[in-house]
């Protein structure tokens, strides 16, 4: 997939870059799938799990979170980058694409918010897969992330492009091909406003309070729920997530050896095909 195979929508001042892609045959009144990234990472992540979708039937799309990859980077004054914002936005993106209803995938420490959005909109999601996202409070986010919060650390550390290369590679077992580097790096080559952009997000991420909410209402979640874990995550371990799974009314749970964190990008198609698995399993009967 290429760098610019994308669009641009505006919402209200935003702007969102997404990948869209069709199904390649008749898919019926299935529900786009939307899949959601992880921080210091794009939708250009998951370039090799939408033709796997597409190709069952699916509608794939892909954003770039708002102050992430090829969308816009708001100052704080236009948007405020706090775990409501985000969760807001996202209904507000969906509404502009005139999307009522999706299966949600969200992957990573940014996923938090769309496990959120889930939570609080029940309505507008049929399914939802949770990858290698911090579900409760024993999770802290990474030393050499928490260090780019750190004053006058911080401005200068999410300047640096390497951070993208840094990040993708810490969280599990693989590099990351020079090529795609490139894709991640260039907003932080671009502009400043990337790095600043990144820097408001993890200010502004309360990591504790968002997956206090989500631990006391993923419990009550009344649909289909799959957790993909890459199991050589050094951030997130898929010991966590055998406990969450245990919670969880409809969950449940897929391991993926030799995958880390950024699970797409380790290896796309182990987790395309448990997405493909679950996606086309028939619904519960009271789901």
């Amino acid at each position: 997939m290429a760098l610019t195979e994308g669009y641009k929508v505006q919402v209200g001042k935003l702007d969102w870059f997404y990948r869209d892609e069709p199904p390649s045959q008749p898919s019926g009144d299935r529900s786009p799938v939307l899949l959601l990234h992880g921080l210091v990472s794009q939708s250009y992540s998951w370039r090799d799990v939408m033709p796997k979708l597409t190709e069952q039937g699916f509608r794939a799309i892909a954003p770039d979170w708002l102050g992430h990859g090829f969308s816009c980077f708001p100052e704080k004054r236009d948007f405020a980058y706090t775990a409501d914002a985000f969760v807001a936005e996202l209904g507000n993106f969906l509404t502009a694409l005139e999307i009522d209803k999706v299966h949600l995938v969200a992957q990573g420490f940014m996923g938090v918010y769309g496990v959120l959005f889930a939570l609080r909109h029940p309505e507008r999601v049929e399914r939802l897969v949770i990858i290698n996202t911090p579900l409760a409070s024993e999770v802290k986010l990474p030393g050499a992330i928490r260090r780019m919060t750190w004053p006058l650390a911080g401005e200068m550390m999410t300047q640096d492009p390497l951070l993208v290369d840094r990040t993708l590679e810490g969280g599990g077992p693989y590099q990351v091909d020079d090529g795609d580097l490139d894709v991640y790096r260039k907003p932080f080559l671009t502009t400043s406003s990337a790095g600043r952009s990144l820097l408001f997000t993890l200010r502004s991420f309360k990591l504790a309070d968002v997956t206090q909410e989500i631990a006391a209402k993923l419990p009550e979640w009344p649909h289909m729920t799959q957790l993909i874990w890459g199991a050589a995550d050094p951030w997130v371990p898929v010991a966590l997530a055998e406990k969450w799974v245990t919670t969880l009314p409809t969950g449940e749970l897929v391991k993926l050896d030799e995958v880390g964190h950024y699970a797409q990008e380790d290896w796309a198609d182990k987790v395309a095909d448990a997405l493909v698995l679950f996606l086309r399993r028939a619904p519960l009967v009271d789901a």
